[in-house]
């Protein structure tokens, strides 16, 4: 998939938010998006932090229910895997080995088992600065997300802010 291919499904992303689609339409549009731009056997979600600030699936259409149900209501940290220390400092957080970052201590046990070697997150925030969830990649092998994925899913998850900030 090309750059203009993202700026594509971006203004397919908004065009559904426009029109009143739901939200989990526009997030699972998202996240089919970043698999195709990342390739490589990636699986992408997005996790939303909910009333009371704990992460929820949002879209994880090629996870499996019971990983889903094992990280349901993990609360942000700065020390708790990708997704949940990219909620908690608002910053891209980046695993290349499951084994060698202790934030996965706890954790990755869960991943290990599908077959996940790595995986790297981005907060998803408005445009003042609150994080409203988390787009995260997972990878079969130990590796790094290229510039070009991170610009990629930077996009992806400002329109993923707006559906979920009710289309600001």
């Amino acid at each position: 998939m090309r750059p203009d291919d993202v700026e594509s499904s971006v203004n397919d992303a908004m065009e559904m938010l426009s029109n009143g689609v739901a939200i989990h339409k526009i997030l699972n549009h998202l996240v089919h998006t970043a698999e195709k731009v990342i390739g490589g056997e990636s699986v992408s979600s997005i996790l939303v932090l909910d009333k009371d600030g704990l992460l929820r699936n949002g879209a994880s259409p090629h996870l499996p229910y019971d990983y889903l149900t094992a990280i349901d209501g993990l609360k942000p940290s700065p020390h708790v895997g990708t997704c949940a220390a990219a909620a908690a400092t608002g910053s891209l957080v980046i695993t290349p080995d499951f084994y060698a970052d202790d934030k996965w201590a706890e954790l990755r046990h869960l991943p290990l088992a599908l077959g996940f070697f790595s995986a790297w997150s981005v907060p998803i925030k408005t445009k003042e600065g609150k994080v409203l969830g988390t787009f995260g990649t997972y990878f079969r092998h130990k590796r790094q997300p290229r510039q070009t994925d991170i610009d990629a899913v930077n996009s992806l998850a400002e329109v993923a802010a707006a559906a979920l900030d009710g289309g600001r």
